[in-house]
């Protein structure tokens, strides 16, 4: 890996945004890690260090940005299993259950995906991240289970990350919600930004944040008079936001059972069948999976598609309810 980029601005790149221009020359490099780069001092632009990614260029300009020695990770392996479907020599598709958290963070530095990994192979994971985050391109949530790619490299990192940055990859989730979507099926294109309420949580925003764009569609629809209305909902991303769907779909009034940080209280029914009401009060993880993920591979440039079938304990109760619904 390079460790650092040097070059002068030519005719053709006048005013350009300094973080957009870097991405085009160095395209292994995301702009992701280009911005953080910026923001933590490593670029000089004429011999002045430049502090704002959005610094338009002019022609004949110097640029420098120093790419540091990446960092090694001082993390303690974890003794756990983990469900590869696919493993080469750059990267590795696991398939990750609910209840356990990707990376280490405050109140869980030990018992994490990347803890597994480091037990796994440590020698064999990118290390241009956040040295807690060895191999992590992207993240699901830790009640929320699928597939998710590791990077085994740093080029192969920085590859993946574009591929994300450009929206890309193929994501395609399973989830079941509250009531029914109307329309059933359609696209959410909205702003994701904190929530000013509660700074764990996320929130739709007509202005601020990040552009998210979610489509939807109804797979089938429970309702009878011993049930509550839900619905078999199947997303597939365009963007990838922290808890985007979690967050759309609550937008919608319809969230994802279990979902534990934006439930939404619904009315209790009559006659419910208590067997389904007690499978779904004892669901500990929320109704969501990372059913298919797809993408370039960064070496073969051969287009890769992987699928996941649902745990064991969603398929369980999509098979009580269907067995409700008759």
């Amino acid at each position: 890996m390079k460790k650092n980029i040097n070059f002068i601005v030519e005719e053709s790149e006048n005013n350009l945004r300094v973080d957009v221009l870097i991405n085009k020359r160095e395209i292994l490099i995301s702009r992701t890690r280009i911005k953080n780069l910026i923001l933590k001092e490593k670029l000089k632009l004429n011999d002045e260090v430049i502090k704002s990614p959005s610094k338009k260029v002019n022609v004949g300009d110097k640029l420098y940005l120093q790419i540091p020695k990446p960092k090694e990770a001082s993390l303690k392996p974890y003794n756990y299993k983990l469900k590869i479907i696919y493993e080469d020599d750059d990267l590795l598709i696991i398939d990750k259950p609910a209840g356990i958290i990707m990376h280490p963070g405050a109140g869980n530095y030990d018992k994490t995906i990347v803890n597994a990994l480091i037990h796994y192979n440590k020698d064999s994971l990118s290390t241009i991240g956040d040295e807690l985050r060895p191999g992590i391109v992207h993240r699901i949530d830790k009640n929320t289970s699928g597939l998710v790619v590791i990077a085994k490299n740093n080029i192969t990192h920085e590859n993946l990350s574009k591929q994300f940055n450009n929206h890309t990859i193929t994501r395609v989730y399973q989830l079941l919600v509250w009531g029914k979507l109307r329309p059933s099926s359609g696209k959410i294109n909205t702003f994701i930004t904190r929530s000013s309420k509660n700074r764990q949580l996320m929130e739709v925003s007509i202005s601020k944040g990040k552009r998210a764009i979610t489509n939807y569609k109804t797979i089938e629809v429970f309702e009878n008079n011993k049930t509550p209305t839900l619905s078999l909902i199947e997303c597939k991303l365009e963007t990838g936001r922290t808890h985007q769907i979690r967050v759309h779909m609550t937008s919608l009034g319809n969230s994802i059972v279990g979902d534990d940080k934006y439930k939404k209280k619904y009315k209790k029914i009559k006659n419910v069948d208590l067997k389904l009401e007690n499978s779904i009060s004892r669901l500990n993880r929320q109704f969501l999976h990372a059913k298919t993920l797809g993408f370039v591979h960064p070496k073969t440039n051969e287009e890769m598609i992987f699928s996941s079938i649902l745990p064991k304990e969603l398929n369980n109760l999509l098979k009580m309810l269907r067995n409700t619904n008759e």
